[in-house]
């Protein structure tokens, strides 16, 4: 055994060996020796501390050696973790260590029940030792999955800080198996997600249930300290988590407050409140069970039938015993948790895109969803609602486990009024399984929704992952990039080539609702306008691969010939070499443009993957006016910035751009309008009407004002693009105008098509006869005979019918140009 000042001397020693071993092996930055260096002054003086305030028992004894080992090793945890954030992980090294320290986790608490060392001081110091190692990994995990995790390091400290301010949380705790369980569960999660040995889905998915398991542990204990309050506790206690995790200086904890009998402080809740507490807890669990993903399912009818989930769960709650049942009821409620979170999910996810959440790819989305919801209704209010909803799905995760505990531990107290009830149901359960026995027209009484709904969302990540694969093999396979052409895109030499995506433009604007009549006119006299200035113009219909959103989905799709509809697709075509139209043209001399008057952050994969030559987004344009909804600026005056800084440019190469135009975004509120493109100025002309116009608040109370206010906001969008070709083209000019998806179901309604119209606009009959074999309609305005064509169709086919082949005789053109450096 060590006396307190050899115990602190052996400590710093061995810390200053172990940083420098790393140093030797891995290398350590200046950084990492201080974090490591500083990292071990503070334990050893914490340890110091706890042994001198133990008095009789200041030593440090075979276990207290074990743990001291483990500390060391997670202060070379900390820093290698601050390494990792000047660029330099050592990601191998830093796993091998945690990896060591939690293996001796289990080793000190053997070693002290074999040579009967056991002492408070003891089980302190390992609980502080695991907390924190947890926080140093959470840390390091936080680089590459989100500051989100951090809430696993942090929720033991935010526990200590806030009992400083509320005696009542720093009394005893009875001892508790599961906390210890729940704290080598969040150890061992955070070491295998620093490892980044798995997929992204079952990372997430493990870090997820670490959280959910910590805040339940955490949420019954503080409820439990709730309930045996009182208000001479004022001495620190035992911490929710992590065996006994309060730090090593404070002073010895008071005993614990016992449940008192009489009412008033510390007494037990009434039998009212115990009644609707359990009343709650049953409906959370039957909503989770029984409950439908869909927001016009939920019904009277829904909610009436027997889940054989829930009776299985209760079987389990009266055979198995107490330990086992508090194990089955936390799993239990995890699941359920994460159930009912996912069916919250697909309830929005089916309103707006009119498809479920993917489990395993639309985690990507939350992030810019916030940013969507800000830019559309506003900072303040975008991020209340975040907030709101982050908390109500939190709020689910940590309720779900103690609601099922509560009614598991019902159950069995109930013994004999459970056993026949659940033998009732099983026998009403039986039949109604046998004849398909429904209410309505709904799920059958005998429900088994539940499991085949996890089922589903298992063999769907099953399924994502192969077909990753498929994508991967299918995004190698390019006979465009290797082809002998020798003259790429010769029919198109000299023109700009300019593909305008209008947000939200999809078929149900120009058919089937009650404003397609208004569009259909416009589209008409847009053909009209046009050919009276000698331009003609074909259309048709692509298929698009998203719905109700997601954009960039649609962009991609177009640009590659692949179909792109999910964000997983999206991340592994940016990093493979697929040639685009965009390269394909670079390639060929033509200057290349995005033209992203709402976008604000930075866009990698513009320069990296499309091969832009030039990115304008909304930093690039001077604009000095109100934001419309989503749309930083309108389209009209996105469209004359576009002239002005491109195609107005003297000397310059053709130019071939893709447009993002967003006026059209939702929420469609409050809207722009047409100007003289001589009044634009610097934007401040649309304060006025900015001022004038609705607010989305306005018009998102009456459906049928959305659907107005959608159609108004298609009619400006064409105008738009009506009116500058127009005013600016030339006979150089192609124009290829399209949607990049069908507005939300607001608007389009549930299981509408995903089809968008498209049109080719140009003055040289010879761009137009390229495309005679396609079949398309003359005019802007596509009917129901129109082709349809699926979006990813559309590279192929336009690069083909442009290029000429060495066996095609090749078309009068100008000169080819050469590329800008």
């Amino acid at each position: 055994m060590l006396s307190v000042r050899s115990g602190a001397a052996v400590g710093l020693i061995v810390q200053v060996a172990l940083l420098v071993a790393l140093a030797l092996t891995v290398g350590l930055s200046p950084s990492g020796w201080v974090v490591g260096l500083a990292c071990g002054v503070v334990l050893n003086v914490a340890v110091a501390r706890g042994l001198a305030r133990a008095g009789a028992d200041a030593l440090l004894g075979p276990a207290d050696l074990v743990t001291l080992t483990r500390a060391t090793l997670a202060c070379g945890v900390a820093a290698l973790v601050a390494d990792s954030y000047l660029g330099q992980p050592a990601t191998t090294a830093l796993v091998a260590l945690a990896v060591v320290a939690l293996v001796l986790d289990a080793v000190d608490g053997w070693v002290a029940r074999q040579t009967r060392t056991s002492s408070r001081f003891g089980t302190r110091f390992d609980g502080e030792v695991d907390a924190f190692l947890i926080l140093v990994l959470s840390v390091y995990v936080a680089r590459s999955v989100g500051w989100w995790v951090l809430v696993i390091g942090a929720m033991r400290y935010v526990f200590a800080v806030v009992g400083w301010g509320l005696p009542w949380l720093r009394a005893h705790l009875p001892p508790r198996y599961w906390r210890k369980v729940v704290a080598a569960t969040q150890g061992i999660v955070l070491t295998f997600a620093a490892a980044d040995v798995a997929p992204d889905w079952l990372t997430y998915g493990a870090l997820l249930v670490a959280v959910v398991l910590l805040s339940e542990s955490f949420g019954r204990d503080v409820w439990w300290l709730w309930r045996h309050r009182s208000a001479e506790v004022e001495e620190p206690a035992e911490a929710a988590e992590v065996g006994t995790d309060v730090p090593v200086d404070l002073p010895e904890p008071a005993p614990a407050v016992a449940g008192t009998k009489h009412r008033g402080v510390g007494s037990r809740p009434p039998a009212v409140v115990a009644a609707v507490t359990n009343t709650l807890a049953l409906l959370l669990v039957w909503f989770a069970l029984v409950g439908p993903n869909q927001v016009d399912h939920v019904t009277a009818g829904a909610f009436l039938r027997i889940p054989i989930e829930g009776l299985a769960v209760v079987f389990l709650a009266l055979v198995l015993p107490p330990w086992g049942r508090r194990i089955m009821a936390a799993v239990v409620g995890v699941v359920l948790g994460l159930l009912m979170v996912v069916k919250i999910l697909d309830m929005g996810f089916i309103e707006a895109l009119d498809r479920p959440f993917d489990t395993a790819g639309d985690l990507a989305y939350l992030g810019p969803a916030v940013g969507l919801l800000r830019d559309s209704i506003g900072h303040v209010a975008g991020t209340i609602a975040a907030v709101a909803v982050a908390v109500i799905l939190l709020a689910v995760l940590v309720c779900m486990p103690l609601a099922v505990g509560r009614l598991t531990k019902l159950v069995a107290r109930h013994h004999r009024w459970s056993v026949r009830a659940v033998t009732g149901l099983v026998v009403i359960w039986i039949p109604c399984a046998a004849l398909g026995l429904q209410l309505g027209q709904g799920e059958s009484i005998a429900s088994t929704s539940a499991g085949r709904f996890v089922v589903g969302e298992v063999r769907a990540i099953t399924t994502s992952m192969a077909d990753e694969n498929a994508f991967d093999a299918a995004a190698a396979v390019d006979p465009l990039r290797d082809s002998a052409e020798s003259e790429p895109l010769a029919g198109l030499r000299g023109k700009d080539v300019l593909i305008a995506f209008v947000e939200s433009y999809g078929r149900v604007a120009i058919e089937g609702s009650r404003s397609s009549p208004r569009i259909q006119a416009l589209l008409d006299r847009g053909t009209s306008r046009l050919s009276a200035s000698g331009y003609s113009a074909r259309s048709a219909f692509l298929t698009s691969p998203t719905f109700g959103g997601l954009s960039w989905l649609a962009h991609a799709t177009l640009q590659s010939g692949l179909w792109v509809d999910n964000e997983r697709r999206h991340d592994r075509l940016h990093s493979s070499d697929r040639m685009t139209l965009s390269s394909a043209f670079g390639d060929a001399g033509w200057r290349s443009v995005a033209l992203m008057p709402s976008n604000r952050e930075e866009w990698p994969g513009g320069k990296k993957f499309y091969q832009w030559d030039e990115i304008y987004d909304r930093s690039d344009i001077k604009y000095a006016g109100p934001q419309f909804g989503f749309s930083f600026m309108p389209d009209q005056f996105a469209m004359q910035a576009f002239q002005r800084q491109v195609l107005a440019r003297r000397d310059r190469m053709p130019v071939m751009a893709e447009l993002s135009l967003s006026s059209s975004h939702a929420p469609w509120a409050p809207l722009p309008r047409m100007l003289p493109w001589n009044r634009l100025g610097d934007g401040s002309v649309y304060e006025r009407i900015y001022r004038q116009g609705r607010s989305a608040q306005e018009v998102w109370r009456d459906p049928d004002e959305v659907k107005a206010a959608y159609s108004r906001s298609i009619v400006y969008c064409l105008n738009v693009l009506i009116s500058y070709v127009e005013r600016y083209g030339d006979d150089d000019l192609v124009l290829i105008l399209l949607g990049d998806h069908q507005p939300s179901t607001v608007v389009s309604g549930h299981g509408g098509s995903h089809d968008v119209p498209i049109t080719l606009i140009t003055r040289d009959p010879a761009v137009m006869d390229r495309i005679s074999g396609w079949g398309w309609q003359e005019g802007m305005r596509p009917d129901s005979r129109a082709p349809v064509w699926p979006m990813d169709a559309f590279r192929d086919r336009f690069l083909a019918a442009y290029t000429d082949t060495p066996a095609s005789p090749p078309l009068p053109t100008r000169p080819a140009p050469q590329r800008q450096p």
